[in-house]
């Protein structure tokens, strides 16, 4: 853990990843502080940029996203417009909630949601085979979600 980060820091962290909207007055009675103290050390690691933004985590479920997959694609060589050209087509396409490059016979990783199957199969052959430099994508279904967390560890486990 970085040296800048004491414990009542990382236990508002903790708190926030919890739940984000609990007030700098909840967090500070949580935490042992008075309300300035809090607030203060907050925005410290808003402007340090421990604390990167605050959203809600909506059910994709509810909203009828009840696929999400991962798509593995084969790039070819790219310039580096050519590669600036296919990282803002990923920006701009909603459905694709991450995007890796990785090491390994395919190239990129995407997390994608979608509605169902017949949706999927339209959305490869419609957008991700018409992104620049793409010549391969395989996508792996999931069948159930055991775990998905926004939170990061704030202690490294120790290991054997």
């Amino acid at each position: 853990m970085p040296s800048e980060l004491d414990t009542i820091d990382l236990k508002i962290l903790s708190l926030m990843q919890q739940d984000a909207s609990l007030s700098t007055a909840e967090l500070a009675e949580r935490v042992g502080l008075s309300q300035s103290p809090c607030w203060r050390r907050i925005q410290r690691m808003r402007e340090e940029g421990y604390i990167k933004s605050q959203v809600v985590i909506v059910d994709r479920l509810k909203l009828g996203y009840h696929m999400q997959m991962f798509a593995q694609m084969k790039m070819a060589r790219l310039s580096e417009s050519e590669r600036a050209d296919f990282v803002r087509a990923i920006q701009n396409i909603p459905e694709i909630l991450e995007c890796y490059t990785v090491f390994g016979e395919m190239d990129v990783m995407l997390k994608i949601i979608a509605p169902d199957v017949t949706w999927y199969q339209e959305f490869i052959f419609s957008t991700l085979l018409k992104l620049p430099g793409v010549q391969d994508v395989r996508s792996i279904v999931t069948l159930a979600e055991t775990k998905s967390t926004t939170a990061i560890p704030l202690k490294a486990r120790k290991l054997r």
